[in-house]
């Protein structure tokens, strides 16, 4: 069963351009790029790099960056943008590397596209070194078990966020401005366990704030918590 990617690349193409979208520039971006240079690593792995606008980012930083995805149109996208790079059709189940390749990885909004998360977390925390980093960007599961689009109006006429089978995993279709793709809910639990279960260790944990956008949608996102960053490091070797 797809997942909308394929035919929602040239929609997701055009409108996230090289500024992205609110989440990106305007929550993300720069707490992403503090905690990367914070541990400034020589080499990073972007899992879902789309069309590679993150790793322009990293790379402006003198970062070398590899970017895996497994939709053809983003990838060739990402090649038009950024010739010079290293941009490869993969999946996140299955990464091409080798054990330890990479002094980090990134996964920037990408654990709620992957249908097998367990074998993804797995294959994230395999090809990272020992002392490495894998910084993790994602909708928080409040955001994806919300309900009609999450916001509706009471009988007062207040704005409420609504939310409904939280610990049910589960995919669901999301539709924006000629998007159309296949998001999964897992309790905020599934993601933690699995990537304790890997001996990850938990080194940071923030629900970043907007620091920039429309006054509207930056209320919005400070009444509820829309997305999360955690970086885990993979210990060192004994």
């Amino acid at each position: 069963m797809t997942n909308g990617w394929q035919e929602s690349a040239a929609a997701w193409i055009a409108q996230i351009g090289d500024r992205g979208d609110f989440s990106r520039e305007c929550v993300l971006d720069v707490p992403m790029m503090e905690r990367l240079c914070r541990r400034a690593p020589a080499t990073v792995l972007d899992v879902g790099c789309g069309e590679g606008r993150f790793c322009r980012r990293m790379q402006q930083t003198g970062i070398a960056t590899v970017g895996v995805d497994p939709v053809d149109e983003l990838i060739a996208e990402a090649r038009r943008n950024d010739p010079a790079g290293d941009y490869r059709i993969g999946r996140a189940e299955a990464l091409d590397f080798t054990d330890g390749a990479f002094d980090a990885v990134v996964s920037y909004l990408t654990l709620i596209d992957i249908p097998d998360i367990a074998a993804a977390i797995g294959e994230m925390a395999r090809v990272l070194r020992p002392g490495g980093m894998l910084l993790i960007a994602n909708l928080t599961s409040f955001s994806t078990a919300s309900t009609t689009g999450g916001w509706s109006t009471d009988e007062a006429g207040e704005p409420q966020f609504c939310i409904d089978r939280y610990l049910d995993e589960r995919d669901v279709w999301v539709e924006m401005r000629g998007i159309r793709i296949r998001n999964w809910h897992r309790p905020l639990g599934t993601y933690m366990r699995l990537l304790l279960d890997q001996g990850l260790i938990l080194r940071h944990f923030d629900e970043p704030v907007p620091y920039g956008g429309d006054p509207d949608r930056v209320d919005r996102y400070r009444r509820v918590p829309w997305l999360l960053m955690m970086e885990w490091e993979k210990p060192a070797a004994a």
